[in-house]
């Protein structure tokens, strides 16, 4: 029997607590690049009643997304898209995370749009550090939001010897999805669904703790010891919003960015986080 079909790329505590949440009666996909992280995922949400099958799936081949969109319509219409798929600045190189985080994210979300069923909904996991690098100039942000995506990565501002680190170019990797969810959202609601984009800070997941542990892990721990909240978020607060956005309730809502992080950027522009000058 046909069911309504929800994508989930990245098999992580994010995604899964907002599949928990959203893929009641629903077929779940589930793809990473690890299948046994995607098996592990979809084990739990069998066991806990769910309909959830596991495939390994490349983020940064296009190949590999038409692939997992192509298993999942065999199931019915995708009507849900949840990408939490993507590497850190202490796990991957430049390249890497440029080919991951950015191209990638830019593709799935490409290739979803074209045949998101009407009245379906998609998130897109970003994050706070996209909203700490200083502003680009509008020509910058909008090659980000409209180059076509296969030349995204030919763009100057996005070659090796423009990016100072990782982290720089883990920062324009979240800055351009933010930037290509306003841009998607336009083509998405062309069918009758929405897109939008969230923003988490640090967030306890494994992800997280290679953060910690990294070279900046002093950094991230004093981070969320001097935000607003004190704490680190988890991942069913993010999947709060997510709740919000992929609901009838947040019927209104596309395009947009939601920036989860216990107000660690504001403490980081007008607080205690301040970068010494």
């Amino acid at each position: 029997m046909k069911k309504d079909v929800m994508i989930l790329t990245g098999a992580g505590q994010i995604g899964m607590a907002i599949v928990r949440r959203m893929g009641y009666g629903m077929k779940i996909v589930i793809g990473d690049k690890n299948i046994k992280n995607a098996e592990t995922i979809a084990d739990i949400m069998n066991k806990a009643g769910f309909d959830a099958v596991a495939l390994e799936m490349d983020l940064s081949s296009r190949e590999s997304v038409k692939g997992i969109i192509a298993e999942a319509q065999n199931y019915g219409d995708i009507a849900m898209l949840v990408n939490a798929a993507g590497v850190s600045p202490s796990q991957a190189p430049i390249e890497t995370i440029l080919k991951v985080d950015l191209y990638g994210t830019a593709v799935l979300l490409e290739e979803v749009g074209k045949v998101i069923a009407k009245g379906g909904a998609g998130v897109t996991i970003s994050s706070q550090s996209g909203h700490r690098m200083p502003a680009l100039t509008p020509e910058q942000d909008q090659l980000l939001a409209m180059t076509p995506t296969e030349d995204l990565l030919s763009l100057p501002m996005l070659q090796p010897k423009n990016i100072e680190n990782t982290l720089h170019a883990y920062q324009m990797a979240k800055r351009c999805n933010v930037k290509r969810v306003m841009a998607e959202a336009v083509k998405w609601g062309e069918r009758g669904a929405r897109l939008n984009s969230i923003s988490p800070g640090i967030i306890v997941t494994p992800l997280a703790l290679d953060e910690f542990n990294g070279p900046r892990g002093d950094f991230y721990k004093n981070m969320f010891a001097k935000c607003p909240a004190g704490r680190p978020g988890t991942a069913d607060e993010v999947a709060n919003v997510a709740e919000l956005l992929m609901h009838p309730q947040g019927a209104f809502i596309t395009g947009a960015d939601f920036l989860i992080d216990g107000g660690a950027t504001a403490s980081y522009f007008y607080g205690p986080l301040q970068p010494e000058k």
